[in-house]
Parts: structure tokens; C-alpha cells; sequence
């Protein structure tokens, strides 16, 4: 079962670098593909926000000027409403369908930021634009992938000892 963490690192990485150039996944067949597997209808409204959502996010989570307020634009028509019952309160969230996702995915971010603070982050290979959630024990993971930045990171890195030595 995916949850929203999913939806959130799915938006997050929907901009992967390939061959030195960013592309994008939020956008025909592949952004259907995505919104619908999340629950989304795959509308280019809603691709739309969620394009939106996914810059503002990864400006915020890499600090540059002005993302907040970004972010905050994206989330302004959202509310959550109560409902009561026996069994406590369930909070229900009343969003036009088109900004679901882009609201889904920032309120895991929040949740992210609250539970694991500083786990969400950017790979550290300066060359790719994808972004990680560290659950490790210690929370020192670093790349997105060891199997693809990780060994080129290392590989690099151990190039350079070699050169320098």
C-alpha cells in the first residue's frame, strides 16, 4: 500500500537528471501514470499543481529565496475539517480534486520535517536533482542511491586520493 510519504518522494523525484539534463515526469502518459497511481486523475490541472508543489518544495528544502511563499500560495485553498464519532476525530481533507495530490504531498513534507527532522534531503552528488528520506539509524545517508551516486560519488572521490597522491 503506498502512503503519502510515497506520493511525496514520488513528486519530489519526478525531475531526475539524465545525461547532464533535467527532465520531466509530471507532465503526458508518465504524469497520468503517477497522479492515478496515487489517486489523482492525472488532469493536466492537476499536473500542473503538482509541478508547482514539487519546485516550491525543493526550493525550500535546498533555501532559496522566495519558495516559502511559493509553497504557501500552493496550499491556500486547502482545509482540513473534522468529523466526530465514536472513536475520535478524524480530520478530512476538503481541497478542489485537482490540488489533492499537491496538498497530500506537502502535508507528508510537514509530517516529515516534524517527525525526522533533517532525515528529507537532497542528494549529495551536485549532479543529480533527485532527493532522499534518511531513516537510517545514525541519519548519515547521503545519496539517493548507493547502487548509482553513491559508487559514482565514492569512485570520484577515490579518482581524486589517486590524482592528488
Amino acid at each position: 500500500m503506498l502512503h503519502d510519504e510515497d506520493l511525496l518522494m514520488a513528486v519530489l523525484n519526478s525531475a531526475p537528471m539524465v545525461r547532464g539534463q533535467r527532465t520531466e515526469g509530471l507532465t503526458g502518459p508518465s504524469g497520468e501514470e503517477l497522479a492515478q497511481l496515487f489517486g489523482g486523475s492525472g488532469v493536466e490541472n492537476e499536473l500542473q499543481h503538482l509541478r508547482r508543489t514539487r519546485d516550491a518544495l525543493h526550493g525550500v528544502l535546498r533555501q532559496e529565496h522566495g519558495a516559502l511563499d511559493r509553497l504557501d500560495s500552493a496550499i491556500q485553498q486547502a482545509q482540513l475539517a473534522p468529523q466526530v464519532s465514536a472513536t475520535g476525530i478524524q480530520w478530512n481533507l476538503e481541497v478542489h480534486p485537482d490540488f489533492r495530490l499537491g496538498v497530500r504531498a506537502m502535508m507528508a513534507w510537514s509530517a516529515i520535517m516534524q517527525e525526522l527532522p533533517g532525515r528529507l534531503r537532497a542528494c549529495a552528488n551536485s549532479e543529480c536533482n533527485l532527493f532522499l528520506v534518511d531513516h537510517s539509524r545514525p541519519g548519515t545517508a547521503k545519496w539517493c542511491s548507493m547502487a548509482t551516486c553513491g559508487n559514482r560519488m565514492k569512485a570520484r572521490g577515490h579518482a581524486n586520493r589517486q590524482r592528488d597522491a
